[in-house]
């Protein structure tokens, strides 16, 4: 379907900067809202009752997220520099030295596994580099791959999670794929997926990853409309055999492709067909 109008891809590229920004924060504690995301984001107002700390990821993270989009014009490949930029812009005035590799050892609390010791950072980033330039996988699952190594790695002493899901991005775009967001909601399902990854499990997270790429690209599908329009489950009801209800849980499941927007559930028609044609209903 590409290229899509000016217009809706200058749309997506708006909410997928402001979805990224608020989810990625928000997975890591920071307590704005959606919509105070957004306010700081379009309009530079101050939130009050916010940290300068909180409202700094958010400026820091959507200016990382431009940036990784600058990246993927360029063509640039993942390497020390760019993660160490990304990092730099994530962690500005957050950090006392943004961008730097950590010098020192770190704990994570509930983590199976504990981080490496620093002065093996550089060559085990190294080795993250070579697997992903030789990898044989499709760019899902190396994109997986890419995310957990640099989690499991931890080269910065702060922010790696943020890091970790722009460096996705960056990857997932630079092979023709739309940004995704983990969302906060999803972040048990996260963080256990990547527990799974530490046990020598990967596949949890893969598709973690991979279904993440299908919202996103059900989002983007939308955005043409036609049978490819979002729509609640609520009106959709009324066009099927099914419940309301019903069709929540078949989104839950995962049998019926659908996306949560503001915690309602939301589907195609087009969906809906597949899924009635599927069952033979």
């Amino acid at each position: 379907m590409r290229p899509l109008p000016k217009d809706v891809v200058k749309r997506l590229r708006e909410e997928l900067r402001l979805l990224h920004t608020y989810h990625s924060n928000a997975i890591e504690g920071n307590t704005l809202t959606l919509q105070e995301t957004k306010l700081i984001l379009e309009q530079g107002i101050t939130i009050g009752g916010k940290s300068l700390h909180e409202h700094l990821e958010a400026t820091n993270t959507a200016e990382a997220y431009e940036f990784i989009e600058d990246l993927v014009k360029g063509k640039r490949h993942v390497a020390h520099e760019t993660i160490q930029e990304i990092h730099a812009i994530v962690t500005r005035s957050i950090l006392t030295e943004p961008g730097k590799y950590r010098v020192t050892n770190v704990r994570i609390v509930g983590a199976i596994k504990t981080p490496p010791d620093y002065t093996k950072v550089v060559n085990l980033m190294d080795e993250l580099f070579e697997t992903l330039k030789k990898s044989k996988y499709g760019p899902i699952s190396t994109a997986a791959s890419l995310h957990y190594g640099v989690v499991a790695i931890h080269p910065f002493i702060d922010g790696n999670g943020r890091v970790a899901r722009l460096i996705t991005n960056l990857y997932l775009m630079q092979h023709g794929y739309p940004p995704i967001v983990l969302r906060k909601e999803n972040r048990k399902k996260y963080y256990g997926a990547l527990k799974k990854a530490d046990q020598n499990d990967p596949d949890p997270f893969i598709n973690f990853i991979a279904k993440a790429v299908d919202e996103s690209l059900t989002f983007y599908l939308s955005a043409v409309g036609g049978d490819d329009e979002l729509l609640p489950l609520g009106v959709l009801a009324k066009e099927s055999p099914y419940s309301q209800e019903y069709l929540s849980l078949l989104a839950r499941q995962d049998k019926l492709d659908a996306i949560k927007i503001n915690g309602i559930w939301h589907a195609s028609r087009r969906a809906l067909k597949q899924y009635i044609d599927s069952v033979g209903a």
